[in-house]
């Protein structure tokens, strides 16, 4: 018999798999997400963990009755936060005061008598006199020097000049305190004296500097900072190598015989 299947029939094969667009797309949107709720749960989890962290230290201060959790199904976070708070905010209104401020410095004239108390009491009360001072030379300009090696520069917080006692040891040039943090962790790094003029102020904020530093140079403060940074870095060396050339006396030519 005559074939009568005339019907376009194609052959049965594997389905077609996904395009690698597809895919692409999909990958694109998960690290979109990612980028967008990373930042979030991130500093959500550092809030949570301060405040948790300031009520464990006051919890225990505070008496049973009059704890939020004696009367409520729930615990309250933030309790301890609140009462830390309330109790800085009345001790800086007491030390204001004439009897405050007596009372204070009868309680540092007895720190100061104590052999091994005296100068962790002294180094911890400058530190947070810099930090939380309005009037303290804490780290508010960011600067560049030249190290580890030549043609080679990193990030430093400008402090303060030295004092009379330390210029007086240095040389008769003028010196500023200079703290160069390490990556990722800018707690820990290398502090010393360097001569101002071998130090390149950058118009860039300590926090813009931080997250330099923290990210390893992956978030660059502005568009175009990286070549800001590196036009900064090359005027910086062409001054020094001008001044090295103007220090090193020229040798006379020697008159012929």
């Amino acid at each position: 018999m005559p074939n009568t299947n005339t019907s376009n029939e194609q052959p049965v094969g594997p389905a077609p798999r996904p395009s690698a667009g597809a895919a692409s797309r999909i990958r694109n949107y998960f690290l979109t997400g990612l980028i967008v709720a990373g930042p979030v749960l991130v500093t959500v989890w550092l809030i949570w963990w301060f405040v948790t962290w300031v009520d464990a230290w006051v919890r225990p201060f505070i008496p049973q009755a009059y704890r939020p959790e004696t009367y409520l199904p729930v615990d309250v976070p933030g309790f301890g936060l609140v009462i830390a708070f309330v109790a800085l905010t009345l001790l800086g209104f007491l030390t204001a005061n004439l009897v405050g401020s007596r009372l204070i410095s009868l309680g540092e004239n007895m720190l100061s008598r104590m052999p091994i108390v005296r100068p962790i009491y002294r180094t911890a009360k400058q530190i947070f006199q810099t930090l939380f001072s309005g009037s303290g030379s804490s780290f508010r300009k960011v600067g560049l020097v030249e190290f580890p090696a030549p043609g080679m520069w990193s990030l430093v917080f400008l402090t303060q000049s030295p004092s009379a006692e330390i210029s007086a040891r240095l040389p008769q040039i003028e010196h500023v305190s200079a703290f160069m943090p390490c990556t990722p962790n800018p707690t820990t790094g290398f502090f010393f004296y360097v001569p101002r003029r071998d130090v390149v102020e950058l118009d860039i904020t300590v926090e813009e500097a931080m997250q330099l530093l923290m990210s390893a140079g992956i978030i660059q403060p502005g568009g175009d900072a990286h070549d800001k940074l590196a036009g900064l870095a090359e005027t910086a060396r062409a001054a020094q190598a001008a001044r090295h050339a103007t220090a090193t006396p020229q040798q006379a030519p020697t008159p012929a015989k």
